[in-house]
């Protein structure tokens, strides 16, 4: 099965595809990784995306493709890939069509974790890490025995930067504008599957399951 998991930041993309890993056997493709991996092994695609991330800019699209194209190439990726954090925006979607038509194979499935933008905020703006330690606690989900207060070195707690009100809802606009139209585009070949995001992590994954099988 070669599936593609879009969800925004905050809806728990990363625990199901960890869950389908283990169940399937098929490997996470994340595109970050990947990038990193390219450039740590110094392939040529690799010294490329290095140039343009030292540079601060982002790595362009036909780089990020040979990396991926590279990549899907592996033995590991034969039965199948779960591709999370790509493709971003539809030239990028059509990109990868090409890519998988030369190999003889398509996209079976894209899943997409639904949960409303307020439910979103609540999960991303409840993270707290510990100043001296670095663990990470949540509010509402995982608190610490006392508030502020680290339960494993006594350190105090923060909310980072990137975890406050106003930049967790300027990330989902971003990922709203750039996801909708790729939605639209995998609608129009029938392969979007939703999946409501809200519940316990093993309903989530049982829904996943139903579809797949």
């Amino acid at each position: 099965m070669d599936l593609i998991f879009l969800g925004p930041p905050g809806a728990g993309k990363g625990t199901q595809a960890k869950m389908l890993v283990e169940r399937y056997g098929i490997p996470q493709v994340s595109t970050g990784d990947i990038l990193r991996a390219a450039v740590a092994e110094g392939t040529d695609l690799g010294k490329k995306a290095k140039e343009y991330m030292e540079a601060g800019k982002l790595v362009p699209d036909e780089v990020v493709i040979g990396i991926i194209e590279e990549r899907l190439k592996q033995s590991d990726c034969e039965k199948g890939f779960i591709l999370d954090g790509f493709p971003r925006t539809v030239p990028q979607a059509e990109a990868l069509d090409k890519v998988l038509e030369k190999m003889g194979r398509k996209i079976d499935h894209v899943l997409t974790l639904d949960v409303p933008e307020e439910e979103l905020i609540r999960r991303l703006t409840g993270r707290r890490t510990c100043k001296k330690c670095g663990a990470m606690y949540h509010i509402i989900f995982n608190p610490p025995k006392a508030e502020g207060v680290c339960d494993k070195c006594g350190g105090e707690l923060y909310q980072r930067p990137d975890d406050n009100e106003e930049t967790v809802r300027s990330r989902l606009s971003v990922y709203e504008q750039q996801t909708s139209p790729l939605i639209d585009f995998y609608e129009k070949k029938g392969l979007v599957r939703k999946i409501d995001g809200r519940g316990e992590i093993k309903e989530i994954f049982d829904q996943i399951v139903k579809i797949l099988e």
